[in-house]
């Protein structure tokens, strides 16, 4: 939502859709840009006329020139001074008296003319020939607009207001970006008089206006927590600018932090009153006001609908229009802007297609009245009954169009080609609305189509008509939840379903969406009146009988299905009932190859394969080379499954599948992990994963199919035999819960699989995944839950013999011992598991001991010794390859020499260090790197920095890490705020901060009571 329409007065020049001004607008006689005066179509032909020399010009910055990707020489100051003075006049001519004063100011030289001369000569030979010319008394560059870095930035401005104008949003603020980035520290910088100190004013003004408007198209797309950071560094350093203070309080606040939102407007007020003696402009008092009542339309955007009164002319063979038709706007205007458009060359013809049940034909129909009185002289329909066991003959439906169009029958002629002639004859004057229903395929809708240029086609098909020429086509998926809530409402009666809304939410949930699904089960509590919501919501929980429920009359989901299900080809009808079988919310190409049992080489194969079930709505493609099944259609192709495939074939598709998960995943983690013998030790598999070279790729593979991969190992622990393969792919997989990518469905995987092999007596599979358990629970804070399941895992895996499980539960329980303070005991069980290590010859293992065993060093007081330490692991994970442990190396180092007092060692540590979890993908880390970072910069009185980086921290732990984490950037973000005297706002955090360490009963809550303490 637009600033101005959150109640912020924009001045006057900023009310046009762009929302800055011009850069040319802006007056030179108040020291700002100068303006576009007459005669601009003299001098744009003049620029015109201009050689292109390949020169090009640099001012948002020092001044510098380049001929081609060659940089030229610097100017002296004098030379700067008269440069500018011409480029900045973009092409009008100066008079030596104006470039005097440019120079020199109301206090020039003796000899300034002469001097002036001498500096023109100069900087011609520079120029090249025909650049700087004399005319008409004066001097005049030649050279084209985009050779200055500033026109250029005035373009991209001038094409970004254009594109907010038209509502493109995301364009508007990367044109705005690219203008932005052509800035390099201060305009005009070190050039010497009047004229460019005036510039230099303006232009530092423009940008930050520029900047303003980039940052309020950044809220506008709903980058509100990102904007925090920024925006308390901007107002640290223009602390007076209100805009700049209502757009960090609606970014709080938007970001969820309602009590620092209302800090900013303390801090403002009290600044205002000390500096200026004044209060807050209404603008900031309306939003102050607004935020204390939690109004829902900061959040909340404005929503336009336009109804729609068809009128009924004669003759008309259109169904009647349904009367709890809801939504589907974006469908509607797309299907109406494509029958409606101008007269071409051809007839206009627009076709929707979706599964079964999407409510193709509702759409049509809905949409062909909407335009019926611009097809005044009739509209024809048809149902073609595309997806039954007969399809309509072309010739048959011509038949019934001829007739209604006034052709007795006994003059119809008797062939599809003879009568295809004379319909388009006698609709060659006419302007008539076709509307064909269930269409099979393009092949039976070319004799339909008029050839009148007035006449328009709408088709429905469960099939993509991509080989219908000249079609508009139009992809219809499932409602939104509020479209689907609507509908649920309309039918159900507004007062019953205001009786239970969350079941009437559940409800439609469980019909998927899907139009279909939710008129039967509205119209089956329309006929029940004494059935609560409730009880139709636990009759749809149950997915066995799901389907079953779904029926009402000759309404039924499972027959809707069907009837697509059975149009499908011996190996289509195959593809879809395997691949529904998995869990997985989607499915890559080589997943399904692993699924279908085909050659991974074949990918060409299998995928046209599953794009022709795409092209007849059984399967959607989510993005290239990514298939799902809507919910139901899922449901119905497993029903399928179980009656027409055995038992061992469908448990043997998911054994494929966990065997391509773990053999890619164990790949990825070979080349993410050089050096780790942790894959010595897991369970071998029958089928090859995908090859990768470099782990970059890899990795993001793992994250896109994390929560495939992850709903497998759920689904696995149903088969006992798989149990340790699962276990083992949560070990191959552990990025995707150290990098909090999909933290709570591994925890959940982590759990099924831990308590299967507890209740099957798989001792090794369940120290694994009481491990992981515990790595998870430390990563959430959960102290003591990740205790009990260190506990539980270092028993299995003695037990078990599993030098893996052994020796990472000794590493997990002395990182919690760290977490405690208890150092003495942390070390002590770091060195119990480096002889685990040692004995089982891993390298890794011993290196990430070494580290661990410097930091309790370190909390030991033995500085110099962890120091040491921390600097061989290093070492030792440079040699082995390891990107992320070479991270974790660099941040151990850098906290150890932080406590050394050698901070700006720590930050160039830590840089190196953040830059290694970027690559690596760990927002976890990298949040704890910019906490690091915030540390050192305090301790280096840059209070501005650091809190920036504490901002960076907070939004990358929001979701990760644990309160007690949080509370410690919270509290670090309060000392640089207090510092830049913003001390309501670090107020705030140290208050959130107290909470949230309440909660976890931690030892800095004294610290942070304290702090709040003395500043009461």
């Amino acid at each position: 939502m637009p600033l101005e329409q959150l109640g912020f007065t924009l001045p006057p020049h900023r009310r046009s859709a762009g929302a800055l001004p011009a850069a040319s607008d802006i007056s030179a006689a108040d020291g700002q840009l100068p303006p576009k005066k007459a005669g601009v179509t003299e001098r744009s032909r003049k620029l015109h006329d201009a050689a292109d020399t390949g020169l090009r010009f640099a001012v948002l910055g020092p001044v510098r020139m380049w001929r081609g990707e060659q940089k030229l020489a610097p100017l002296s100051p004098q030379e700067q001074a008269l440069l500018c003075a011409l480029l900045l006049r973009q092409g009008r001519t100066a008079t030596a008296e104006e470039l005097v004063d440019a120079v020199w100011g109301e206090a020039p030289p003796p000899e300034a003319i002469a001097g002036l001369r001498t500096y023109v000569f100069r900087l011609r030979r520079k120029l090249g020939p025909g650049v700087l010319v004399s005319e008409s008394g004066g001097y005049a560059l030649r050279v084209e607009p985009k050779a200055l870095d500033l026109e250029v930035s005035r373009d991209h401005e001038t094409h970004a207001k254009r594109a907010r104008a038209r509502g493109d949003l995301a364009e508007a603020r990367r044109l705005l970006h690219m203008g932005l980035t052509l800035w390099d520290g201060q305009p005009l910088a070190g050039v010497p008089g009047p004229y460019a100190h005036a510039q230099r004013r303006g232009l530092g003004e423009w940008r930050l206006a520029l900047l303003e408007t980039r940052i309020e198209l950044d809220l506008e797309l709903g980058l509100h927590t990102e904007m925090v950071s920024e925006l308390t560094a901007l107002t640290a350093e223009h602390p007076l600018r209100e805009r700049l203070r209502f757009m960090l309080m609606l970014a709080l606040y938007r970001s969820g932090r309602q009590a620092e939102a209302l800090g900013v407007y303390t801090d403002t007020r009290s600044l205002l009153a000390e500096e200026l003696g004044v209060d807050p402009g209404p603008d900031l008092e309306r939003l102050h006001q607004r935020i204390l009542r939690a109004d829902p339309d900061l959040a909340a955007a404005p929503t336009d609908s336009a109804a729609v009164r068809p009128t009924v002319p004669r003759p008309a063979q259109l169904p009647a229009p349904p009367t709890d038709f809801t939504g589907r706007r974006t469908a509607v205007d797309a299907l109406r802007e494509q029958l409606l458009r101008p007269r071409g060359t051809a007839v206009a013809i627009a076709a929707v297609h979706g599964l079964g049940g999407v409510g193709k034909t509702a759409l049509a129909v809905y949409v062909a009245q909407s335009v019926r009185e611009r097809f005044p002289d009739g509209q024809l329909y048809a149902d073609l009954l595309g997806h039954g066991p007969r399809p309509a003959e072309p010739a048959a439906v011509l038949g019934t169009f001829l007739r209604a169009l006034g052709t007795p029958a006994a003059a119809l002629p008797e062939g599809t080609q003879e009568r295809a002639a004379l319909y388009r004859s006698l609709l060659a004057d006419r302007r008539v609305l076709v509307l064909l229903d269930n269409a099979h395929s393009a092949a039976r809708i070319r004799p339909l189509l008029p050839g009148a240029l007035g006449c328009a086609v709408l088709v429905t098909s469960r099939a993509r008509m991509a080989d219908l020429d000249g079609a508009g086509l139009v992809g219809l998926d499932v409602m939104d939840p509020p479209e689907a809530l609507d509908l649920f409402t309309r039918i159900v009666g507004p007062a019953r379903a205001a009786e239970e809304p969350e079941a009437c939410r559940e409800t439609v949930a469980a019909c998927g969406f899907l139009p279909l699904a939710i008129r039967i089960a509205a119209a089956r509590l329309a006929a029940r009146p004494a059935w609560k919501v409730t009880t139709l919501t636990g009759r749809l929980a149950d997915e066995h009988h799901r389907l079953g429920e779904l029926r009402t009359g000759d309404l039924a989901v499972g027959v809707s299905f069907g009837l697509g299900y059975g149009q499908l080809s011996p190996e289509q009808a195959r593809a879809f009932r395997l691949l529904a079988l998995p869990d997985a919310p989607r499915l890559s190409l080589p997943a399904a190859s692993a699924v279908l049992r085909r050659d991974p080489r074949d990918d060409r194969a299998t995928a046209a394969l599953l794009e022709s079930l795409v092209d007849l709505s059984m399967l959607e493609s989510t993005a290239p080379d990514r298939w799902r099944y809507h919910d139901l259609l899922r449901l119905y192709a497993r029903d399928r499954a179980e009656a027409e495939e055995s038992g061992a074939e469908r448990r043997a598709v998911l054994s494929r599948l966990l065997d391509f998960y773990l053999a890619t995943a164990t790949g990825t983690y070979a080349l993410h992990n050089p050096g780790d013998r942790l894959l010595d030790h897991l369970a071998p598999t029958t089928r090859p994963g995908l090859p990768f070279d470099d782990s970059k790729p890899a990795l993001s593979w793992l994250f896109d199919e994390g929560p495939a991969l992850l709903a497998t190992v759920h689904q696995a622990v149903d088969e006992p035999t798989l149990l340790p393969r699962a276990a083992d792919l949560l070990l191959a997989g552990q990025d995707l819960m150290e990098s909090g990518t999909c933290v709570h469905q591994y925890e959940q995987a982590a759990q099924a699989v831990a308590d299967r092999a507890g209740a099957v007596r798989d001792t090794g599979a369940e120290g694994r995944a009481r491990l992981l358990l515990g790595q998870v629970h430390h990563l959430a804070g959960r102290l003591d839950q990740a205790r009990a399941q260190a506990r539980l895992a270092l028993t299995l895996g003695r037990t078990a013999q599993d030098p893996l499980t052994h020796s990472y539960a000794l590493n997990l329980q002395g990182n919690l011992a760290t977490a405690a303070n208890r150092y003495e005991e942390a070390a002590a069980r770091y060195r119990q598991a480096m002889k685990v290590f040692r004995a089982d010859a891993n390298r890794y293992g011993q290196t990430t001991m070494l580290m661990n065993i410097a930091r309790a060093d370190l909390e030991l007081g033995r500085s110099e010794q962890a120091i040491t330490a921390c600097e061989q692991a290093v070492e030792s994970w440079q040699e082995l390859g390891a990107r992320l442990r070479l991270a974790n190396g660099h941040y151990a180092l850098a906290l150890a020499l932080h406590r050394a007092q050698r901070h700006e060692q720590a930050l160039s540590r830590l840089q190196r260090a953040l830059d290694g979890f970027e690559e690596t993908r760990q927002p976890f880390w990298q949040g704890m790197a910019h906490y690091r970072m915030a540390q050192a910069e305090l301790a280096l009185r840059r209070p501005q920095r650091a809190a920036a980086q504490a901002e960076h921290a907070l939004a990358l732990l929001k979701d990760l890490g644990g309160e007690q984490r949080r509370a410690h950037a919270l509290t670090v973000l309060g000392r640089a705020l207090e510092q830049l005297g913003q001390s309501g706002r670090a107020r705030t955090c140290w208050e959130q901060a107290l909470s949230l360490l309440g909660r976890s009963d931690a030892s800095e809550a004294d610290e942070v009571r304290a702090l709040l303490e003395v500043r009461s």
